[in-house]
């Protein structure tokens, strides 16, 4: 069983609209293994509901099962010994056991596969929601993994059921900071390693809990052909689009440093404008985003804009898992594990680190300073790995992340100060912070410059 961890705002909304007078309805969505299932399963512990799961089977499959459950549920006899054909048969039934003293929740989990084979089925939604559950003390609770045909069928502007939900909830991987929750006694860089693939997605944070070394994880649950992760891209992403091997190639090459439209393009042998679908379809899975430098005040329209794969697992898989399939299909695990070992730490992990460093700025920075914008910052010469400010004011935070064996000295402080300048925002008249964050520590001299000057911080 995948443990609940954090998601205290989205059983806090939950318990919201369960303490409503009125009826809910609530849509939750987002990647599968990201712990939909065991949010609504903890939400659901100690009150009265009924979970139905839909399949890929016919929709009167799948009628069945859902009056088999609801009957089951309520113990109903009447349910267990006749066959619905429709519907609203079933949830007449649900509505009349409402009452007043306690809602009921009714959960349907994949909700968008009986859309997929009735795409008329949101109507009969629609219909059953405003002339038979919205004025019963009901809690509907829709749920899918399926982002692209759940938006569709139930979000959307287009979708019959617009406008009825009460509550969304869009479901995000875990932030690094309850990493060890999940896996307690492991060092901060172990820690930081295991994120660097996992991410924060729940079901993978358990599969490599089993193992010490993360090397041995990796060649065990990604590498083995037999294993849970060796394809988990495909069955991402082969439900959610029609052109999976264009889908891959622009995963491909962005994850091999391509991170311009124009060189994706060029690289690719696609036009910038081809492309462009592609890429929106990707932000809209959650799977890549497009950054700019954080202080530009029009990002939408910003043409710097770069092109980067948010999640780690992909990131992780499409560096060093799709391109040695051959290999791994030769049953050459070992051979891809050491080479994984040679590029793992400077070629991923230093990066992911920059992230789980801009994730801390917020806790470790705003209590003494004001900041509402974190990110990057670049021009076409210089890139500063961390740059947080207070749109409102005029402080202003520089970092720098080094995830080295070797203690970082003052030249660190002096190269930062010299990007620095680069920085435009409120040249004249802000107040400059610097933040360095070093998995090797720092020099005597960097630690006594610290002291001297106020504004230094380290981690």
């Amino acid at each position: 069983m995948i443990k609940l961890i954090d998601r205290k705002n989205e059983l806090q909304t939950l318990q919201t609209e369960y303490d409503k007078k009125d009826s809910s309805f609530v849509v939750i969505y987002g990647r599968r293994r990201i712990g939909k299932t065991t949010l609504i399963n903890k939400f659901c512990e100690d009150k009265k509901s009924i979970h139905f799961l839909a399949t890929e089977e016919s929709e009167n499959e799948n009628l069945r099962e859902f009056q088999s459950v609801v009957a089951e549920e309520l113990d109903n006899n009447l349910l267990k010994n006749v066959t619905a054909t429709r519907w609203e048969d079933v949830f007449n039934v649900v509505a009349d056991v409402a009452n007043e003293q306690e809602k009921l929740i009714v959960v349907m989990d994949e909700f968008q596969y009986i859309g997929k084979t009735n795409p008329a089925f949101p109507s009969v939604m629609m219909k059953i929601w405003d002339n038979i559950l919205k004025d019963k003390n009901i809690m509907l609770i829709v749920c899918g993994s399926l982002i692209n045909m759940l938006t569709s069928q139930v979000l959307s502007y287009d979708s019959p059921l617009y406008g009825r939900r009460t509550a969304q909830i869009n479901m995000k991987q875990i932030p690094f900071s309850y990493y060890k929750d999940f896996v307690p006694g492991l060092t901060e860089d172990d820690m930081i390693k295991r994120y660097a693939v996992t991410g924060g997605v729940p079901k993978y944070i358990e599969i490599f809990s089993d193992e010490k070394d993360i090397y041995n994880s990796i060649k065990k649950n990604i590498l083995s052909k037999n294993s849970f992760l060796y394809a988990e891209p495909e069955f991402l992403l082969q439900k959610e689009v029609s052109e999976i091997g264009s889908y891959f190639s622009l995963l491909k090459t962005i994850a091999s440093g391509s991170h311009k439209l124009s060189s994706i393009s060029t690289v690719m042998s696609v036009k910038q404008t081809s492309i462009s679908k592609y890429l929106n379809v990707l932000i809209n899975l959650d799977l890549i985003e497009r950054q700019v430098p954080i202080t530009e005040e029009n990002p939408e329209k910003s043409k710097k804009g770069l092109y980067f794969i948010k999640d780690n697992f992909i990131k992780f898989w499409f560096q060093f898992i799709y391109s040695n399939r051959g290999l791994l299909e030769a049953d050459k695990e070992q051979y891809v594990v050491d080479k994984i070992k040679k590029n793992f730490i400077d070629n991923h992990v230093s990066f992911v680190y920059e992230d789980i460093c801009r994730e801390k700025i917020w806790n470790l920075i705003s209590d003494k300073i004001s900041i509402n914008r974190v990110g990057r910052w670049w021009n076409k010469d210089t890139e500063i790995d961390i740059v947080a400010y207070d749109s409102d004011g005029r402080d202003i935070v520089f970092g720098e992340c080094k995830y080295t064996d070797k203690p970082k000295g003052t030249e660190l402080y002096y190269e930062l100060k010299k990007k620095c300048v680069e920085v435009n925002w409120h040249k004249s008249d802000r107040v400059e912070h610097f933040v360095f964050f070093s998995k090797a520590g720092y020099t005597k001299q960097m630690q006594k410059l610290a002291e001297e000057e106020k504004n230094i911080v380290l981690f």
